[in-house]
């Protein structure tokens, strides 16, 4: 049976640190898991990583050496001393929840985890452009007199926090920010970030979770270019290129010569052979996807007569 797990840290002690696992993991019910995981320490604390150092893991954020579920033995850990604390869990029936912290205690002053990563909600986003979107960004919330700090960006449109109060009595900040899908969103981050504040001047500990969005529009920005650009002779031939910016890719390109108020069509492709004259020489293009089509602005070429030399003769004469 395949399962899922969620992996997460907690900042107990007031540390800088910073720890790199992934937020979900999926596993075999009574198989073994490899969960990769990296730290890092102020520079200050780098001399109390040493052979008394040990990793945990735990169901809950608060806990402890004593408390903790799972207490992997060095076998079972990668070398904390060289900040690697990546985990083998030879039965993972011993894995009793879907969320899990990490902890890394020493015989010294360095004991910590890492600040929880923020939930996101939905985890991703494919939408069409001009629907309503609502994302929601959860944290969890230790210490009730002072919750985390959940931050949008970019800030996308109004948000709106709540603390909650869960089951089991633990407490969580949630802001949801609601906007209309853009094609100007298609591919650009959006990250939540928990600020968690600490006291006695010790720097505040942060934690980001993102998503890059998927959003599909119809043709922007179509446009034409021109080879050889310039001086362009008369019936001399040219390749037309058309261009677009649309999410899913442009299915087809169509070619018209605009003739005062006529439009005729005259060929598909996003380039395009075509010779020019005086007289016949402005152009546009479409660009169509499944979800719509964009034409250009009328492309007029500045066509150069050629000169014609004519020999002439003068009857003289003679008396």
């Amino acid at each position: 049976m395949k399962e899922e797990i969620k992996l997460f840290g907690f900042l107990l002690l007031l540390l800088m640190f910073n720890v790199n696992i992934p937020q979900k993991i999926n596993v075999l019910r009574g198989s073994c898991v490899n969960i990769p995981c990296s730290f890092d320490v102020d520079n200050t604390h780098d001399k109390n990583l040493d052979n008394s150092c040990k990793a945990y893991w735990s169901d809950s954020s608060s806990f402890t050496s004593e408390n903790a579920k799972l207490k992997p033995t060095k076998e079972m850990t990668g070398d904390l001393t060289k900040k690697d604390c990546t985990t083998t869990f030879n039965n993972t029936r011993l894995l009793q929840s879907a969320k899990y912290y990490f902890r890394l205690e020493c015989n010294n002053p360095l004991k910590f985890t890492a600040p929880p990563s923020p939930t996101l909600t939905p985890s991703t986003l494919e939408v069409e452009e001009g629907a309503s979107v609502s994302l929601t960004c959860s944290s969890p919330a230790p210490c009730w007199s002072h919750p985390p700090a959940l931050t949008w960006s970019p800030n996308l449109g109004q948000s709106q926090e709540t603390l909650q109060e869960n089951q089991d009595k633990t407490k969580v900040k949630t802001s949801v920010m609601n906007f209309n899908a853009s094609h100007l969103h298609h591919g650009n981050k959006i990250s939540c970030t928990a600020v968690y504040q600490k006291q006695d001047g010790i720097p505040d500990v942060t934690a980001e979770t993102s998503l890059t969005p998927d959003i599909s529009y119809s043709p922007k920005d179509v446009q034409i270019s021109i080879s050889p650009s310039a001086p362009i002779l008369e019936n001399q031939k040219v390749t037309l290129t058309c261009s677009s910016n649309a999410n899913p890719a442009v299915e087809n390109y169509t070619w018209y010569r605009a003739d005062g108020d006529q439009e005729t069509f005259i060929g598909t492709g996003s380039s395009f052979n075509v010779t020019v004259s005086k007289v016949k020489s402005t152009f546009f293009c479409k660009a169509t996807n499944e979800l719509g089509f964009k034409r250009s602005s009328n492309l007029q070429i500045n066509v150069q007569c050629i000169k014609r030399q004519t020999n002439s003769m003068t009857k003289m004469t003679f008396v």
